[in-house]
């Protein structure tokens, strides 16, 4: 197509169409396609600048988040539970902990995995090493309707996490029917957590005992940054 400025000649499936092209305004060469409304620089205007970036070997700064999930297949019929879920190093900072339980949906034809259960849930507080997350008590009572302090954390995610305006895909009744998940922001640490490694550890509680058949969820979302070379292809990972 480089060549041509008033058609080009494609054969797809035995069908001849010819196809109308714009010039690029900044190189003059042969620009996007009529047909489609797309028009404007071509691709040789964002590719040399790529190039010569490459070429030149120079250090890329990379910001990215990661997730691991974690499970806790069967919960003792406790009302309260201590789950030491990992030990973070330096380069694995949480930012957020997502929270929730299912009880008796594995393998069962009747029941949607995709829901989750609130189990009864009064309390549950974050600790990385000594620092707790939220630091005032939820004080739940989800059986007499008073879980607000949950669906604001669940509310709040969305302008948290993308940094947007609020806009909770589910309604209250929504939120405690089909995902009552506990979302804590640890993204805001001491300094005394950016060296050394990082004990997560969830403390819950509840109501009643936990069901038999109850397993915890964590979901953890890091923040990452690494240093990637293009000519070697190698990415260091650096401490935040």
């Amino acid at each position: 197509m480089g060549e041509l400025t008033l058609a080009t000649i494609a054969n797809v499936a035995g069908v001849v169409t010819v196809v109308n092209v714009v010039k690029c305004g900044e190189c003059g060469k042969c620009g996007n396609c009529s047909m489609c409304g797309m028009y404007g620089k071509c691709g040789y205007c964002d590719k040399i600048p790529l190039l010569n970036l490459i070429k030149a070997d120079k250090t890329l700064t990379l910001t990215f988040r990661t997730w691991t999930l974690y499970e806790y297949p069967m919960l003792p019929t406790t009302t309260r539970h201590v789950w030491a879920v990992k030990t973070s190093s330096a380069l694995e900072k949480p930012c957020f902990v997502i929270l929730g339980f299912q009880t008796n949906r594995q393998n069962k034809n009747d029941q949607n995995v995709s829901h989750f259960d609130h189990a009864k849930l009064r309390d549950v507080k974050l600790y990385l090493n000594s620092q707790c997350y939220p630091y005032a008590t939820l004080n739940l009572d989800i059986t007499n309707n008073q879980f607000a302090r949950l669906y604001d954390m669940y509310s709040h995610f969305q302008s948290e996490y993308n940094s947007k305006e609020e806009e909770p895909l589910l309604s209250r009744s929504e939120f405690l029917n089909y995902a009552p998940l506990a979302i804590i922001n640890c993204s805001r640490q001491s300094e005394l957590l950016k060296t050394g490694t990082v004990d997560v550890r969830l403390e819950f509680e509840s109501y009643e005992n936990f069901p038999a058949g109850t397993t915890a969820y964590c979901l953890i979302l890091h923040d990452r940054i690494g240093d990637y070379s293009p000519l070697s292809g190698t990415v260091v990972q650096r401490v935040q």
